[in-house]
């Protein structure tokens, strides 16, 4: 299937690992120009070799930027002044007991999640608009609807995104500008294969696959997929709404959760 984005420029931020690689790879396969990001050079650079080597593609770049902070997005953009296809995947997470979570927390994980995309999207939605042509999209997750007791200051974030997105897309109305939101479920990125490696070593299990249905039952036992989704899958998802097949698709949040959140819409 065609998705008509070859020459197309496209940001992935956050794009040097887990879904974010999986999008900007997928993205590339497609023809479009795709701008890897990340907070270290070396990262940013041993992505974009590996998305060259993966894809054959030529058009691959990469912007070590910090979008945590203001001072990066502003680095970024400067570097990067245009582009058609925005992708706000940058975020942080952590478990932390609500009683633990500090307003230095609450705030450090509003920028990095919320204001990353805010910022970006200030920039690139009135040039999108501009051309008529133009795609954003939000990754939000599950937890932004069905926020989690051991990371309420996360959800919290990805409920902010879901807002946003849904505003955005209401100053798109009549062109051919669109901004949704994904919200994946429970994924096998490269955090969670950390943690999985961790609890392997914890217990002396040679296999850390051993224990992913077991964490997925216990933290997300709505599950329907009963097992993590592949990054890979996620970028499928977004891939299609940011091509020209998916123009009908605008204000929506699409969930890609394997049924974790446990509602008709």
């Amino acid at each position: 299937m065609d998705l008509k984005l070859s020459g197309k420029k496209a940001l992935v931020t956050g794009s040097t690992a887990g879904i974010g690689l999986a999008i900007a790879e997928l993205l590339a396969k497609e023809g479009a120009h795709v701008y890897i990001n990340g907070r270290s050079a070396a990262r940013v650079d041993e992505a974009v070799k590996t998305i060259i080597k993966k894809t054959g593609s030529s058009s691959v770049s990469g912007i070590a930027a910090d979008l945590g902070n203001a001072a990066g997005a502003k680095e970024l953009i400067a570097k990067l002044p245009e582009i058609e296809i925005l992708i706000n995947n940058m975020g942080v997470y952590e478990a932390k007991d609500f009683f633990q979570i500090t307003d230095e927390d609450w705030l450090a994980i509003y920028e990095a999640n919320v204001l990353s995309g805010v910022r970006l999207s200030r920039h690139y939605l009135p040039q999108m608009l501009k051309k008529n042509w133009g795609r954003i999209i939000f990754i939000s997750s599950e937890s932004g609807v069905q926020t989690p007791a051991e990371m309420i200051h996360y959800g919290m974030s990805k409920t902010a995104q879901l807002a946003i997105s849904r505003g955005l897309a209401e100053l798109t109305g009549g062109s051919n500008v669109t901004v949704n939101s994904v919200l994946p479920g429970p994924t096998k990125s490269e955090g969670v294969d950390v943690f999985l490696k961790q609890i392997a070593n914890e217990r002396g299990v040679e296999d850390p696959s051993k224990f992913e249905k077991e964490l997925l039952l216990s933290l997300r036992p709505s599950s329907l997929l009963k097992r993590f989704a592949g990054c890979e899958e996620v970028a499928n998802m977004v891939a299609y709404l940011v091509s020209e097949l998916a123009s009908a698709t605008n204000g929506s949040a699409i969930r890609v959760d394997g049924g974790t959140v446990r509602s008709i819409v």
